[in-house]
């Protein structure tokens, strides 16, 4: 499927969150996580300082019509927990093929949410993707785990930069097949 095909981006149930498209209203409880130095050094994108901004342009891009990305807000509040846990993303690629992205508050690390969001997602596959990739930085084997967990295999290492450490940083890459 054509990311262009993919008009309104769906809400996917697990059983302790929601995954919903990004609100401006979330802006400033994600922009405090963000700013954490801890969760910007395991993303590519996260700036560290988080400049003023940031996550009101990251939300606008979510929601715009020529995304390639889709993101996620993992939302608790329904079951009692904050409204949004952290966040989730499939970015379009070519041949059918797409990359998950995820991060999790630190107050919420090591309590299954980043496992729960990565499957409900891959359950969901609303990219109606055949192969997802994935990548962590190797000083970050818990989400490693993650992925290892949620069926993806090993494919090899590779190196990405990371805005907020300002280097190319070495990472495992992942992969998980969507259909047979």
């Amino acid at each position: 499927m054509i990311h262009e095909e993919i008009t309104v981006q769906q809400t996917i149930t697990a059983d302790r969150f929601v995954l919903r498209p990004c609100r401006k209203s979330d802006a400033g409880l994600i922009a405090m996580y963000a700013g954490d130095e801890r969760v910007a050094r395991g993303t590519r994108s996260i700036p560290h300082p988080l400049p003023p901004g940031t996550i009101e342009a990251m939300i606008d891009r979510a929601g715009a019509a020529d995304r390639s990305e889709d993101i996620w807000v993992i939302d608790g509040s329904a079951h009692g927990h904050a409204e949004a846990l952290g966040l989730i993303s499939l970015e379009c690629m070519d041949r059918n093929q797409s990359e998950i992205f995820y991060w999790i508050a630190p107050a919420f690390w090591n309590t299954g949410l980043a496992s729960e969001a990565v499957r409900a997602l891959i359950a969901a596959n609303p990219h109606h993707s055949d192969t997802i990739f994935a990548e962590v930085f190797q000083d970050n084997p818990g989400s490693a785990r993650v992925l290892t967990n949620c069926g993806f295999d090993y494919l090899g290492d590779a190196e990405a930069f990371s805005v907020a450490r300002g280097a190319t940083v070495p990472t495992w890459t992942y992969t998980l097949k969507t259909t047979s």
